[in-house]
Parts: C-alpha cells; structure tokens; sequence
C-alpha cells in the first residue's frame, strides 16, 4: 500500500486508479486464530456530560494512552476507538500462539487501572470487557480518513460479548476458553440473560476470575458505588478524575511530529509506517520554522556524514567507485556524471592562460628577440583569447548590449553551451593544452645549431689559457637559455592538472603524449645541442662529457618524468574526490528528495487522518505539540447513515474468499461516497469514520468557533441543508452501486445537531472524533430510523423547514438513553430556496 501510494505521490497521475479493473483498490487481508478484545467504559456517558472540552479530551488521551500502554504490554494492537468504546486485537500483524491468553490478561489490567481510577477519585464508572476467538479481515476501506479496522463475524460476536458482560468483569466465549487451556479458573457467564444475539446463536459465556481479587459472583459487589471523602466531594467529578489521570503521563499526538516521524536514530529515512491515500498533494511553501527544521535535518545529517570520514577513512575506494579506473559500477552514474554541466571551467581556462603567460615571460626575457618568436606567441595569444572570450562570451556581453546589436547571430550563451556540454569541453581543453605544451617547446626549433667549441687538455699559460676558452664562454653565454626550455615543458604538463573536472584518463593521455615528444626532442632530435652546452658549461680534463647529475639532457628528462608521475597522482587523487563529491551530492540529492517525500506523506497522512485545519494546527506552526487539541462547537450538525442489509449479505464461504469480496463491495460503496466529499458543494462536510458498514460525516466543524453566533440566522445553519443534500447524494450513489451491482441496498439515516466537542486523542495511532449529546442523539436516530428514509428531531427539523426542506412527523419513539422523542423523516422534495425561509436559532 505504501509503495503504491508514493509511486503515485511522484508520478504524474497521482490521484488516479492504476488497476485494470472497475474496483477501487482494496488493502484487507485475513488472519486467523486470533482474539478480539471489545471494552466499554460504564458510566463514563454522564461524566462526560459534565466535563469541558479540555477536561473530556485530557481525560480520553489519559485513559485510553494507558490502555495502549496495557496493550502494547500484552502483544495486542488497538484497533479503533468508539466514544468510550476501545477495541483490539490480538495476534495481529503477526500470529501468536497465546494470542487469547494476551487478550484476557490485558483485559483483567484493564479492569485493574479503572478500579484504582475509581476507588482514588470516587467516580463511578467501571470497565466491561468482552473476549472472542477466531478469524478476522483486517485493512482499510475508502479513500478519506483511513482508519485500520477488522470485519468477521468473530468480530461482530465479540462486539456483544463486551454488550451483553459485566462490569468490572472479563467476559470470555467457549472459544477462547479453549484457547487458554485452563490458564485462568472461569465461571458460568449467563451472556444469553444479558444479549439477544448471544442467546440467538446459543454462544456459551464465561467470567473469568481475577486471580489478585478473591472469588466473589458476578453480580454481586460490582456495582456499588465508592464512598467519597469530604474534600473529593467538594469536586466535581471530572475534576478529579482529570487530576488523578495526569499522574499516569500519556503522551500526547503528534508530540514527535517534528522530527521522530521523519528519521530513524541512524539517519535513516524510515517509511515503515508511513500510510497512504489518494490524494493530489499540492507542494506548499514552507514557513520560515518549518524551513529551519528542515536545515536543521539536512545539516545533522551531513555532520554525521563528515565525522565518519577519518585520516584512515578517507583513502579506502567508495564501493560505488572502481578501484582502478575509477569509474561508477552503475553506469547511469557514470553517464550522468561525464554530462554533469560545469560553470568552473571558465576559470580553468583562465589558469592555463596564466600559465601560458609565465612561459611567455620566462622565453621573451631569455630568448633571442627574433620574429618567430614573435609571430609564434602572437597566433598562440589569438587563439587562447578566442578561447577565454567563448567561455566568457556571457559576461562580456552582458552588460555590452548595445555594441554588439549588429551581431545577432552571435550567441551570448556560449559560457553556458560550453558548461553543459561535455564534448565541447574537451575540444576546448585538448586545443588549450595541446598549444600551451606546444609553445613550451616550439622556439627550441630554431635555436642556433651551432656547437660550442671545445678547449684541449693542454698545458697554457695564463694568457694563452684566458684566449682559450674565450670562445666556449662566449657560446655558453649564447645557450644560456636551453635550460629554460626544460621549465616551460614543467609548465606545460601542469597546464593540464589545472583542469580539474577533466577525466582522470584524458589528462594522463595528454600528459603521457606531450612527455614522450619532450623526450624525443631532448634525447634524440637536439641531443647534440644540449651535448655542446653541457660540455662547454662542465668542462672537464680527463672526461670528454660531464657526470649525470651535470648533464643537462638527462636531468632534464629525469625532472620531466617525476613532475609526469606527480602531477598524474594529485590528477588521480583529485578525480576520486571529484567522483566522490559527486556521489555524495547524488546521495544527499536523493535523500533530500526522500524527506521531502515523507514530508508530503506525512502530510498526506496527517490530512487522511484529521480534518485540513487540524492538520494545520499541527502542521503550521513551531510548536512543541505540549498541548492537546480540543474544540467545543455550540451548532454542528452530524450524519450517521448505515446499510442494515449488509449484515445479511456478508457471508463467509470459500466462493467469496471467506468474505473478501463481500468487503470489496463494501470498499466500493465507501470509495464511492468518499468520492463526493471532492465536490465543491460539499467541501463543508467532513467525514468522521466508518463503523462497520455505517458512514459517519459532520458539518460546521471548519466554523471557526465564536464567529457562529455572530453569522445572520439564515447562514448560521447552511451547513445543516449541506448535510441534507449529502445525505440524499449518498443515497443517489447506493442506487447506481444497487443498479450496477444487481443488489436491493438500502441506507438508513439519521440526522441531528447541536453543540458538541471535538479533539485529537491517542499517542499511537492519533484519532480525531466527536463527542456529545447531539453525536450520540444523531447515532439513534440512525439506529432507530427505518430503511430508504432519513430521520431527525423536532429541533433539526424546524431548521430544514426553515431552509426549505418538507419533513414529516414520524411521531413520538422510544430512544434508548433519551426516552420519548418526537422525530421527523426529510423529503427529497423542497418547498422553496434556502433563503425564503426563516431559521430558528
């Protein structure tokens, strides 16, 4: 799911469906043997009821961070939460064999925490814990506000073995009796007594007994309620139940956001629980902290980097780099590297005609001023000066507009042509070298071939010894600059390391190429030349030529072979660094790109988990997420619609996969009504969750809170009529998945408004919700609704009259926790437009 999901994250149909078929993608798979554990906390509706907003979200994140605590403890995996319902499983993602074993256990410690909660504040509340065995499918279904869940008729029994338990107990099925092989002692459970579907399907229960607490029935002593002291007294409950919980320290959502998610402790990019969806992710500029953040991650990663090379590190080959040629294995990168454009090679250029210049120098001050001289240097000057003005041409030009209009035709982007192109370049550096090791040499052609006389070994006089070596000291005096042309050759090989992004073997070619020629001439084509000057300079009695160390021709050649070895080691030296610059650019490029990837999915995820202006909560600002997030809404209107027929239709056999394909249908039905939430008309409505096959979806939670009261009454409640034609698209989508599908679906919907609260709660898989009177109204509206119709109160009625709407009296029904409730069913049909009416606050 993962790697689909950035494959279409970086490719250019993200968003789209890749698969061959109609279906939508489905992320389910099955797993048996394995235990699904329901827990209800009794009581806890009336206390919420007293609670503020900050009091009922602390209160939620502190116990339920404690049950994940308890679960990750024994081997479990919280599902959902469902108000102050928590389920898990456990055996998930992978088997376990005592998997019933963790279930009980955690569900016995589960009881334990609520009954210190209740016996440290005074609170009546308790814990009812429900324990089935068996198979499971388990994935996500839709395309918006992914939530992991498991569907089975196993999960559907433990749903009311936790419906028809006890409080303070841990009621188990005959199944996972089995399954814990007489590790806990049990008693009768009498499920049947307490739930009809238990009773039904004729599902033996049982009590397992608290091996810490002494055997008491399970009916007697559960119930009573715990004294209060004095000072408790004096508080309302939700205050001390706040306080108490705050010792148990939960963590907070999202409190690792800025930099836990993105890296592992090496460094890594970690991507392992990154989840997906599908979405266009439009790239947004970052605000100045998150930029730093960014900085920051780039910057210690880097430093990490530069400490792990050493003094021994760092002359040990890249495995990336082969140890000889020096080549990239992958050769992509080797291509790309030889394409890589280059804007310094401008001023390579530039240091070869420096030197160029200093043989210039160095020949015009001891050479004879003749006309090949000058004509030579003369056309080697024109020919470098073409050179530097091409790889110039941009910056000479650029503010010389004007002078050279009559030349339209001639590109101004050559510095940038020649940059990028790597063939250029070399043309450009053989021409360079190839003239600056040419005119190093060049004018010794025409230096006089002439021999210096020689003096006998004969015995002189002053005088006659003074007239003697007149001559030869005149033709030393003469040659004097033949030296001079060994350290112009010098020059002209380290004219060919000043070009440093040059490939390694190039520049060894050249160089290998100009020293065999310098050779050649000095040992062979002037050897005699060099002979004269060297035996007239050492002039020796009992040798007709002087030493080695003496002799100009040999030391010469010498001196130019250990410049040739050392220049081609500081080239080699330097083209490792190069390629290994430049692996290490390719390497941080790539993992820049990987963090931003993760950036966006984490993004993506934070907004298929949480509304767009919770995420920004998270997301917008430096904070230190110390805070919970909460809100308290005083008129949102929220929308439970189900399919009761699912029920039926889903079974398990081997012709739909045990039960699959029934929850590929499902997916479908969900994606589909997903998809409208994209439409603009409906960009107000948010989707909650899905329970089962039941949709949940709320409006007016983008309001910003406290602007409500101050809108006119007859844009105060639009969101309520949104919700209204949500609802009857969602029935025009079952009818064509009905059409296409050869099915009789029906949905059943309910509809109800008023204040309710909303937050984010969970440190390990972070959920937003609603909690409320007006949440759990609207949830029996659904329950008690009938099929193909969508019923409201008395209250929400008169506001969709208002708006336009027909609703008829259903009459007065029996609400499970409410009583006698005056219900309506809406219409499809309107009476007039939205705003001939007048709403009711």
């Amino acid at each position: 799911m993962k790697d689909e999901i950035i494959q279409r994250l970086q490719g250019p149909n993200f968003g789209r469906t890749e698969s061959t078929n109609n279906f939508h993608n489905l992320y389910v798979q099955r797993h048996t043997n394995v235990s699904i554990l329901y827990a209800d906390i009794v009581g806890f509706t009336g206390l919420a009821s007293e609670c503020s907003p900050g009091e009922l979200v602390h209160m939620l994140n502190e116990l339920f961070g404690k049950f994940d605590q308890i679960a990750k403890e024994n081997e479990c995996m919280r599902i959902k939460i469902l108000g102050d319902c928590y389920y898990c499983v456990s055996g998930l993602p992978e088997s376990l064999p005592h998997h019933a074993r963790n279930c009980v256990k955690m569900g016995l410690d589960m009881c334990e925490a609520i009954k210190k909660v209740r016996d440290a504040t005074g609170v009546d509340i308790n814990m009812r814990v429900g324990v089935h065995s068996g198979n499971v499918l388990c994935g996500v279904i839709g395309l918006r506000k992914w939530q992991y869940d498991v569907w089975s008729h196993d999960v559907t029994l433990a749903n009311h073995m936790e419906a028809g338990g006890v409080p303070g107990r841990v009621h188990i099925s005959s199944v996972t009796l089995d399954h814990l092989k007489s590790a806990y002692e049990v008693e009768t459970g009498d499920g049947h007594k307490r739930d009809s579907y238990l009773k039904q399907h004729g599902v033996a229960t049982y009590l397992v007994i608290n091996p810490k607490t002494e055997r008491h029935s399970p009916l007697l002593g559960v119930g009573s309620r715990p004294s209060e002291t004095a000072d408790s007294a004096k508080m309302r409950a939700s205050v001390r139940m706040t306080r108490y919980l705050e010792s148990w320290g939960a963590a907070k959502p999202f409190a690792n956001l800025q930099r836990d998610s993105m890296t592992t402790d090496k460094g890594k990019i970690n991507t392992t629980d990154v989840p997906v969806g599908q979405y266009h992710f439009q790239r947004r500029d970052r605000s100045k902290s998150q930029r730093r953040r960014f900085e920051e991650e780039l910057n210690e990663r880097m430093i990490r980097t530069i400490d792990g090379l050493n003094s021994q590190k760092q002359w040990l080959k890249s495995e990336d780099i082969q140890r000889i040629s020096l080549f990239f294995h992958n050769k992509a990168l080797e291509k790309e590297y030889r394409s890589t454009a280059l804007p310094a090679f401008k001023y390579y250029v530039t240091c070869a005609c420096l030197i160029f210049c200093c043989i210039f120098i160095v020949q015009v001050l001891v050479l004879p001023k003749t006309a090949v001289l000058g004509i030579s240097f003369g056309m080697a000057f024109l020919l470098l000066a073409l050179i530097l003005f091409l790889c110039f041409a941009g910056h000479v030009l650029q503010g010389k507009k004007g002078s050279f209009c009559s030349f339209p035709w001639f590109p101004t982007s050559t510095h940038i042509i020649i940059a990028s192109k790597p063939w250029l370049r070399l043309v450009l550096t053989m021409m360079t070298t190839a003239l600056i090791l040419v005119m190093a040499i060049f004018n010794m052609f025409f230096a006089d071939e002439e021999v210096p006389p020689t003096i006998p070994p004969v015995n002189l006089t002053n005088d006659s010894l003074l007239d003697a070596y007149s001559p030869a000291l005149s033709a030393i005096e003469n040659k004097f600059y033949l030296p001079y042309f060994i350290y112009c050759c010098i020059l002209g090989l380290i004219s060919c390391s000043v070009f440093l992004r040059i490939n390694y073997e190039v520049k060894m070619l050249v160089m290998l190429v100009a020293l065999v020629i310098y050779n050649v001439i000095i040992l062979q084509t002037h050897a005699s030349l060099l002979d004269g000057f060297s035996k007239a300079y050492y002039h020796t009695e009992t040798l007709d030529r002087p030493g080695v160390l003496k002799d100009i021709k040999t030391m010469g050649s010498v001196s130019l072979f250990i410049f040739f070895i050392t220049l081609l080691v500081l080239a080699r030296q330097n083209e490792y660094y190069c390629r290994l610059d430049f692996l290490w650019r390719e390497k941080f490029k790539r993992e820049c790109e990987e963090i931003e990837t993760m950036e966006n999915l984490n993004r993506v995820l934070l907004q298929n988990i949480l509304p767009a202006h919770v995420a920004e909560h998270f997301l917008g600002c430096n904070r230190k997420n110390e805070d919970l997030y909460h809100q308290s809404y005083e008129s949102v209107c929220v929308m439970f619609a189900s399919i009761p027929d699912f029920k039926e239709f889903y079974t398990e056999s081997d012709v739909n996969k045990e039960g699959l394909e029934c929850l590929r249908l499902l997916n479908e039905i969900i994606a589909d009504f997903d998809e409208l939430l994209s439409k603009p008309k409906f960009s107000g409505v948010e989707k909650i969750k899905t329970i089962g096959s039941t949709y949940m979806a709320a409006t007016g939670l983008n309001v910003t809170p406290g602007l409500e009261c101050t809108q006119e009454h007859d844009r105060q409640y639009m969101h309520i009529g949104t919700l209204v034609e949500f609802a009857f698209a969602l029935v025009g989508k079952l009818d064509l998945i009905n059409k296409h599908s050869f099915n009789n679906f029906r949905l059943r919907i309910g509809i109800n408004h008023g204040p309710v609260i909303a937050g984010v709660i969970g440190a390990q898989k972070p959920q937003y919700d609603i909690w409320g009177n007006s949440v759990n109204v609207a949830s029996r509206m659904e329950s008690t609704g009938v099929e193909g119709k969508i019923q409201v109160t008395e209250e929400t009625s008169r506001i969709l009259s208002a708006l336009g709407y027909i609703c008829s009296c259903r009459g007065i029904i029996n609400v499970k926790g409410k009583g006698e409730l005056k219900t309506y069913f809406v219409h499809t049909e309107m009476t007039g437009s939205p705003s001939q009416g007048n709403v009711m606050p």
